[in-house]
């Protein structure tokens, strides 16, 4: 069955923006080592040598590839073009020097307020469980513009790994194109861009699966994060996902991890900006691989995947369960490790007699 989005088939889309991708991954290399952008290993990386880490620009590149051939000129297509490119150079840069934590912030503001105010893409109503919130449209503006940072961030904190954040997105690109199979609905843009983000996503994680010869670095991390969001609310929008709770369960581990890093730093006293080595992946690699690690993550995030095709589906009662599952689990891994609370190892003491 060849399935068709705006007349185009997914297969060739797919097909393009994977290979373009996976052939522009060398020239991302190249243009690393000529402007230094290297990953030097250190106490919290996982990598043993130096990585070059603009990966971004390849899968950035792929994603304008599948616009230029599939996609069409409008205003919220225009606002998305214009915010991927300020969030892609905001990356590039702090890939070869690092930007201080406050003005990556704002320049993610101001990419995010151009999609929200200018490509007028934001949430219309906030329904949640059931629950209907009729906000004014500056307060859906301005969570939505919220929204967006939050998973750019999100999506930034989570790679830290090889092919973590990577098979994570693609995952994440891949339920969205199936709520909107299942939903018949085809045609919206934020299918058409879950289908390139797809292809571009996946033709990189066959140079960034362990052992990674390149990372996506923070352009790709935040370009990835900037685009999930972002087809999030044109899915709103557009009614593929009519629930807040769509989005929220299909982003459901980088959020997670986001706001246990949030608690933690502030439970140690310090800043919520400060890097460190405690995330869900890193508890995972204390004891197994790094391929057995980024496999597990990547179970359960079909599973959380899993549980959003069944919400949407309207079968909400194993939807429930599901979820109830995948929590309860969540909650012995913080327990049980370093995530939240730093675990105080006894150490024995031989006494001399």
């Amino acid at each position: 069955m060849d399935l068709q989005v705006n007349n185009h088939s997914i297969y060739l889309i797919l097909l393009i923006t994977l290979v373009s991708s996976f052939v522009l991954v060398f020239l991302a290399k190249k243009i690393a080592k000529h402007v230094n952008a290297i990953d030097e290993p250190n106490y919290r990386k996982v990598h043993k040598i130096p990585i070059p880490r603009l990966g971004g620009l390849a899968i950035f590149g792929s994603f304008l590839i599948g616009y230029i051939l599939y996609g069409e000129i409008t205003t919220q297509m225009i606002s998305i073009l214009i915010g991927s490119f300020i969030i892609i150079m905001l990356g590039f840069i702090d890939d070869i020097n690092s930007i201080p934590a406050r003005y990556k912030f704002l320049v993610q503001t101001i990419a995010a307020s151009i999609v929200v105010i200018y490509g007028q893409t934001y949430f219309n109503e906030i329904s949640l469980l059931g629950l209907n919130f009729n906000f004014p449209t500056y307060i859906n503006m301005g969570i939505s513009i919220l929204f967006i940072v939050a998973i750019i961030n999100a999506i930034n904190l989570i790679d830290g790994i090889d092919g973590l954040a990577a098979g994570m997105c693609s995952i994440n690109f891949l339920t969205i194109s199936i709520i909107a199979l299942i939903s018949s609905q085809l045609n919206g843009l934020d299918v058409i861009l879950s289908v390139i983000m797809l292809g571009a996503t996946l033709g990189f994680l066959v140079h960034n699966f362990p052992p990674a010869s390149i990372f996506m670095g923070d352009s790709g991390s935040m370009f990835l994060g900037f685009m999930l969001s972002v087809i999030s609310l044109l899915g709103f929008k557009m009614a593929t996902i009519t629930s807040l709770i769509v989005p929220l369960l299909i982003l459901s581990i980088p959020i997670l991890d986001t706001i246990l890093a949030i608690f933690r730093r502030m439970l140690k006293g310090e800043n919520i900006g400060t890097p460190d080595k405690e995330h869900i992946h890193h508890q995972l690699l204390k004891r197994f691989s790094a391929k057995k690690t980024i496999l597990i993550i990547y179970v359960v995030n079909i599973l959380f995947a899993t549980v959003t095709i069944l919400y949407c589906l309207g079968d909400a009662k194993q939807a429930i369960f599901i979820y109830i599952i995948l929590m309860l689990f969540f909650i012995f891994l913080v327990l049980k490790t370093d995530v939240l609370f730093e675990h105080r190892k006894k150490k024995k003491v031989d006494h001399e007699k």
